[in-house]
């Protein structure tokens, strides 16, 4: 592998940079050279945000041109990163709306993800399986890690990325986010 390039997508809030700290820290363990980059309204909660990973074995730049893998915490911010993918990126969102007042309805995002996304793409209701199933939708984004890993959606590997878990997130929050991990595994 060259380089595998990554867009995550959101808003203030949702644990994006948190998640943007696994994957590189899963990346940094797995050898990989990585650079990381923060786009956007990061201090304030439901801003759109945006965030870049590149690794490889020598990366260095860490903006983004095209993704291989775009992960979309919220539904409207998948619409904000089209221009980053072509027909080759896996796009992977959370069937989510944050509510806003005067923006599109889920059924016209819905619609322009089919029309703009060429890629494949996979709509998962993340946060819903998450509420249901550990009382927390927070947890949404290493749900969605989780998917992308054992769907062999980025090149990492699962025992890596639980130890990347282990060093990024708090104890006190540490049991929740690996069973949100461990639950994609057993939805696919």
């Amino acid at each position: 592998m060259k380089t595998f390039n990554i867009i995550i997508s959101g808003t203030g809030g949702q644990g994006l940079i948190t998640l943007l700290m696994i994957i590189a820290e899963s990346a940094y363990l797995q050898g990989f050279d990585i650079k990381t980059s923060e786009l956007h309204g990061l201090s304030q909660r439901g801003g759109s945000v945006q965030a870049h990973l590149r690794m490889g074995e020598k990366i260095y730049s860490p903006l983004v041109v095209k993704a291989d893998l775009i992960i979309s915490l919220e539904l409207l911010e998948s619409l904000r990163v089209i221009s980053y993918s072509d027909s080759k990126t896996r796009f992977l969102i959370n069937h989510y709306s944050f509510p806003f007042a005067g923006t599109l309805s889920e059924e016209d995002i819905k619609k322009k993800i089919d029309k703009y996304i060429k890629g494949p793409k996979y709509l998962i209701p993340a946060s819903d399986l998450c509420r249901d199933k550990l009382g927390k939708e927070v947890v949404s984004s290493i749900y969605l890690l989780g998917f992308a890993v054992f769907n062999k959606m980025i090149p990492l590997e699962p025992d890596i990325v639980e130890e990347a878990i282990k060093k990024v997130i708090p104890k006190k929050y540490l049991d929740i986010n690996l069973k949100a991990f461990r639950l994609a595994k057993h939805d696919n």
